[in-house]
């Protein structure tokens, strides 16, 4: 299974996850439709923070560096924000959608 991106389908793992990352917004539209998430700004705050870490660190956070990463710039988040906008686990789905790798071991490091 693959994305068609900008008329070129990228190639994913057995979950679903780019191999290469993949930073346009027509990535995150795209995989997000793919995983039945409709778009709103609370996601792509997410989305960009994740693609910052990955760029930053080289992979994505776990949750719980997530929750702590998140909420020092976006006071008054907790883990019921981010499971209401990524349901099937933040860190996973979250980097999924922005269109990075699959994150480390048990979802990032």
């Amino acid at each position: 299974m693959g994305y068609v991106i900008g008329g070129v389908e990228l190639e994913t793992d057995g979950d679903g996850y780019l191999l290469e990352p993949n930073f346009s917004d027509e990535a995150v539209e795209v995989i997000a439709a793919a995983e039945g998430i409709k778009l709103t700004d609370g996601h792509w705050e997410v989305v960009n923070y994740m693609r910052d870490e990955y760029k930053e660190q080289g992979h994505t956070p776990n949750f719980r560096n997530m929750l702590k990463g998140f909420s020092a710039s976006h006071p008054g988040v907790d883990s019921k924000y981010l499971y209401d906008l990524f349901p099937t686990g933040p860190a996973k789905q979250a980097a999924k959608v922005a269109g990075l790798p699959q994150p480390y071991g048990k979802g990032g490091y």
